[in-house]
C-alpha cells in the first residue's frame, strides 16, 4: 500500500518538504528530499534529542543544499543515507522510509 505524497516537481532539486501522514494509525511527521533527481524520505526526528529537524517550514538542507541539518545543535546528515556525519550524534543516522515514483508522483510506501 502506498500513500501519495505529492507530485516530484512539488519539491526543487535539491529541496526538501515536510508531510504529516498516518502510518500504522499514528500521526508522523515525516520529509524528503530530492537531489540530484532521486528522492529521499526520513522520520522528521534527530536520533540525538528526537527534536524536529527543520529550521522553518519545508527547510532541511544546509546553505549549499548538499546535507540534511539539525535546527536544534547543527548536526549534519548525508541525503542518501541519513548517516550523521558532523555534530553530538555522529554515526546515528535518521531513519529512512520507503519511497517510489509512479509517474510524475512521490509516494510513500507503508
Amino acid at each position: 500500500m502506498s500513500i501519495i505524497l505529492c507530485k516530484t516537481s512539488d519539491i526543487e532539486d535539491p529541496g526538501s518538504k515536510s508531510f504529516e501522514v498516518k502510518i500504522k494509525r499514528k500521526t508522523r511527521d515525516i520529509f524528503v528530499v530530492h537531489k540530484d533527481g532521486e528522492f529521499f524520505a526520513y522520520y522528521n526526528r534527530c536520533p540525538h534529542t528526537g527534536a524536529s529537524l527543520e529550521w522553518q517550514q519545508d527547510q532541511f538542507l544546509d546553505l549549499d543544499k548538499a546535507l540534511i541539518q539539525c535546527a536544534t545543535h547543527d548536526a549534519l546528515f548525508t541525503i542518501d543515507s541519513g548517516e550523521c556525519i558532523a555534530g553530538p550524534c555522529a554515526g546515528d543516522h535518521l531513519t529512512p522510509l520507503q519511497l517510489s515514483i509512479q509517474g510524475d508522483e512521490v509516494h510513500l510506501e507503508v
